[in-house]
């Protein structure tokens, strides 16, 4: 059975109350359950932290227990080198996420430093784009 953890980080624990117009309406607790149920083949973990430390230390532990990770860092994205490394440093692959197009987003969230380090990004299909990495670790 495939192990894949989803990491999400900076804020993202406010998800379905923060800024539905672009974050959506629904908790990610509750997505997670349909994510589940969606991918009975799959062993779906979940973590989120609002510390780049903490997010940091759970890439490294994944190595050692998990096939991938999809991590969608927040605002971290933006701004953490040492995420980017921790990422590098891993052998497992890792699929970047985000909810919204960060593209068509102000200018500072258009620059990801965990990009240059992750397998793939997906970006812009809200909710599903966990959805879309889960299937793509699955048939890589």
């Amino acid at each position: 059975m495939t192990k894949i953890l989803i990491i999400n980080g900076a804020n993202l624990n406010l998800l379905g109350t923060r800024e539905p117009k672009i974050y959506g309406n629904i908790s990610f607790d509750e997505f997670f359950i349909t994510l589940q149920k969606e991918f009975p083949e799959v062993e779906l973990a979940y973590f989120q932290s609002n510390s780049e430390g903490a997010i940091i230390d759970k890439i490294h532990q994944a190595a050692e227990n998990f096939d991938g990770i999809i991590l969608n860092a927040g605002a971290y994205a933006h701004t953490s080198l040492a995420i980017a490394d921790a990422v590098r440093a891993v052998q497992i692959p890792v699929i970047e996420v985000h909810i919204s197009n960060i593209f068509a987003r102000e200018p500072y969230r258009r620059h990801s430093f965990i990009s240059e380090a992750a397998v793939g990004v997906i970006c812009g299909f809200s909710l599903n784009s966990y959805r879309l990495a889960v299937k793509s670790l699955l048939y890589k």
